[in-house]
């Protein structure tokens, strides 16, 4: 029935917010930018209608949690940075119908997860900042899930987002695009120094091990990547642990997957954490 249309690994650093204001960092986070406006435009050449983020800035320390309200709406400022987004207007559309499609199918794949339809949860801006620069117009529906899960297992996670891909082509009519929101390496640059690595990663170990995931995720070498994903997020300090992108990577076939990822927008440091925009071919 229903069509998973694009899948893509994204950015959510705030320096795009703060690129966009006057002063001396206006424009430092363009070519991120444009990454995301690409990938908008991409879904919009594609039909999609409603965009499932998976969302590393939203912390859970039991279950699977779907936002789904039919609405959003609000003024958000960062509680972590809110020297770099402060006072950000926002209002999209939610999809609760997809949501509960989606909260069904992982539980019954084993996954408990529970969509939130009548709630007060506001959007975190690991889906708040992709949104800005993909979604101005509200053309999409969006639906937030979490991915910084504190006490869970990545499998799990990969689990989870096959669930949604079946629940997707199988119970939904309509086409959707999934994000998993969030860096690569993950260590941000210690207390005192940060202004020093506003555009570089932590450490040269860090680094390197990030360039070389790329290189296996543009030769589509998945089944070395899936192998070495749990330590690479425990030593490279993932992200959200990295559950973005085993929620991501299960939804495309985790270990048998076979597409080769375009580098939208190239690697690159901020604020000590490795970052980039690639869609992964569905």
């Amino acid at each position: 029935m229903g069509k998973l249309a694009l899948a893509a690994k994204i950015t959510h650093v705030p320096s795009m917010y703060l690129s966009e204001l006057p002063g001396p960092h206006q424009g430092c986070r363009q070519a991120a930018i444009d990454g995301h406006k690409e990938i908008g435009r991409r879904c919009r050449e594609l039909g999609v209608d409603t965009i499932v983020v998976f969302d590393t800035h939203w912390l859970v320390n039991s279950g699977y949690h779907i936002n789904s309200a039919p609405h959003f709406k609000g003024v958000y400022t960062s509680n972590e940075l809110p020297h770099f987004i402060k006072n950000m207007p926002y209002e999209y559309s939610g999809n609760p119908e997809l949501g509960s499609l989606l909260a069904a199918a992982a539980t019954a794949a084993g996954v408990h997860t529970r969509a939130h339809d009548a709630t007060t949860l506001a959007l975190e801006y690991g889906t708040l900042v992709p949104m800005r620069f993909m979604n101005p117009d509200q053309r999409f529906k969006v639906i937030s899930v979490s991915a910084l899960c504190t006490v869970h297992n990545l499998q799990d996670s990969a689990t989870l987002g096959a669930a949604f891909r079946h629940a997707i082509e199988e119970q939904y009519d309509g086409t959707v695009a999934i994000f998993a929101s969030g860096s690569l390496s993950h260590r941000f640059a210690q207390n005192g120094v940060s202004e020093q690595f506003l555009h570089r990663v932590w450490s040269q170990f860090l680094e390197t091990t990030d360039h070389q995931v790329v290189e296996m995720w543009q030769r589509g070498d998945w089944k070395t990547f899936c192998t070495m994903l749990p330590e690479y997020a425990e030593k490279c300090h993932g992200e959200g642990f990295m559950h973005d992108t085993a929620m991501l990577l299960g939804a495309l076939g985790w270990d048998q997957y076979t597409g080769k990822a375009e580098i939208i927008t190239p690697y690159f440091g901020s604020s000590g954490t490795g970052q980039i925009n690639a869609v992964f071919p569905v």
